[in-house]
């Protein structure tokens, strides 16, 4: 919090500091005479008829009157990761977005609208690094009529909590009543600890450049098996491993630095056989073979055996990234 020279906290944000990253102190309560106070770090979003809104790095929104307020600041951008590889929320959006890749593509100014048919939330969304060139609204009308077109819901992938990030875009498209369906977390680690891993299993993995009816079959989202192969094939250099029954499976996206991990999943009968694990580590010693340093993967919130899984094998958030989509 900000103090002054006589020790008395100051408000030092005002509402030309919407887009900014803030910490506030606000009184939330009054116990007995003795104000409770809860501190917020986040991008101000807006500031509109003396209501804050900050997004906070998990992309939740949390609201606040100015009249509660007994100090702010603007402060850095959050500091880089001290473990694992350096990268920019930008450099990882295109390496994921070239690990997914659409059917087709239309540029809107710096947006990028995909479509596959609905197949991924991921290859079926709006890109939106940078300025869609045209006023907010009339992206968003295109947005929408465009998916329309193609029979599908309008989405746009929003990023929040690193530099960058996508706080402001997120807050309007609230405000217009588009709804965050899903939330995930972009981790990265260094990729030569995941090959290093002790995985008897691994050995057992095969790895092909296309996934047969059995891998398709345990990956569980597929309804057209063509399409799915059609999109899952596509990418810089792209690796499918499998134990023997299907029992695991796994995807990796080898994209110069970077190895993308996807599609992670084991037969329930086989969880805490340490199996996942083998999985990719079998994936990471051929990244690694192909000049790969780096590692990332997308993770829902809501799974926490990957989450523990990820944790053990040093994968850290770098940011999150939620699907928006249009109100219907």
């Amino acid at each position: 919090m900000e103090i002054t020279a006589g020790g008395l906290l100051e408000v030092r944000i005002t509402p030309a500091d919407v887009g900014k990253r803030v910490s506030v102190r606000r009184v939330e309560a009054v116990v007995s005479g003795s104000p409770e106070f809860t501190d917020t770090v986040g991008v101000l979003t807006s500031w509109d008829q003396g209501v804050l809104l900050i997004t906070k790095k998990d992309g939740r929104s949390v609201r606040i009157a100015e009249s509660s307020l007994v100090a702010g600041k603007v402060v850095p951008a959050a500091p880089a990761r001290r473990r694992g590889p350096a990268a920019s929320f930008e450099e990882l959006s295109r390496v994921a977005a070239r690990a997914w890749q659409p059917l087709e593509s239309e540029r809107l100014g710096d947006w990028t609208l995909r479509a596959a048919a609905g197949f991924t939330r991921r290859a079926n969304s709006v890109l939106p690094l940078g300025d869609p060139g045209i006023p907010l609204d009339d992206a968003l009308a295109r947005v929408t009529s465009w998916y329309a077109e193609r029979s599908l819901p309008a989405y746009v992938q929003v990023a929040t909590g690193a530099a960058g990030t996508q706080e402001v875009l997120g807050a309007e498209l609230e405000r217009r009543g588009w709804v965050n369906e899903v939330s995930a977390e972009v981790r990265t680690g260094a990729l030569a600890p995941v090959g290093d891993v002790d995985a008897p299993a691994a050995a057992d993995v095969r790895l092909t450049r296309v996934p047969d009816e059995q891998w398709l079959g345990r990956y569980g989202k597929v309804r057209d098996p063509d399409l799915a192969r059609r999109m899952l094939v596509e990418g810089p250099s792209v690796w499918f491993a499998a134990l023997p029954g299907g029992r695991a499976i796994g995807r990796c996206v080898v994209d110069g630095r970077w190895a993308g991990f996807a599609a992670v999943t084991v037969d329930p009968a086989h969880r805490r056989e340490g199996l996942a694990t083998a999985v990719m580590a079998a994936l990471a010693r051929r990244a690694l073979e192909e000049g790969a340093s780096a590692a990332w993967l997308q993770v829902e919130t809501d799974n926490p055996g990957a989450l523990k899984l990820y944790d053990g094998l040093g994968f850290a958030t770098h940011h999150m990234y939620h699907h928006y989509r249009a109100a219907s």
